[in-house]
């Protein structure tokens, strides 16, 4: 992969962590500063709903961090765009259109497809 190429991915990846880690700041300070404990059953189970749909969200988020993470780690070791599997470079479309991707498309295929067979 050319070194353009590689900063382009650089700094798409270390935007996104930005973005990521500047939204996860502010759901928690939201749900810290949740004052208004109402009496009213309806008001705190759709407190406690809104509360739990915006932590898995953040658990998600954590988790792609983590590989944001690792891919702008793979940038400064030269392993990145290489697939995990096979050792071949990962396709620079598929990298755009998901460049946390760890797998060609033919392995992630061959992976999803066992995983399919396996009910996982």
């Amino acid at each position: 992969m050319e070194e353009r190429e590689l900063q382009y991915f650089k700094d798409l990846l270390e935007s996104w962590l930005e973005e990521l880690s500047r939204s996860a700041g502010n759901t928690v300070e939201g749900l810290l500063n949740f004052e208004a404990i109402s009496a009213d059953f309806l008001d705190c189970a759709t407190f406690e709903n809104d509360r739990s749909t915006a932590l898995r969200i953040r658990d998600r988020e954590s988790m792609l961090i983590k590989k944001i993470r690792r891919s702008l780690q793979d940038i400064e070791n030269g392993e990145y765009g290489i697939c995990e599997d096979c050792g071949q470079e990962i396709a620079i479309k598929r990298l755009q259109a998901r460049p946390i991707a760890r797998h060609c498309i033919r392995c992630k295929t061959k992976q999803e497809a066992l995983e399919k067979m396996m009910g996982t």
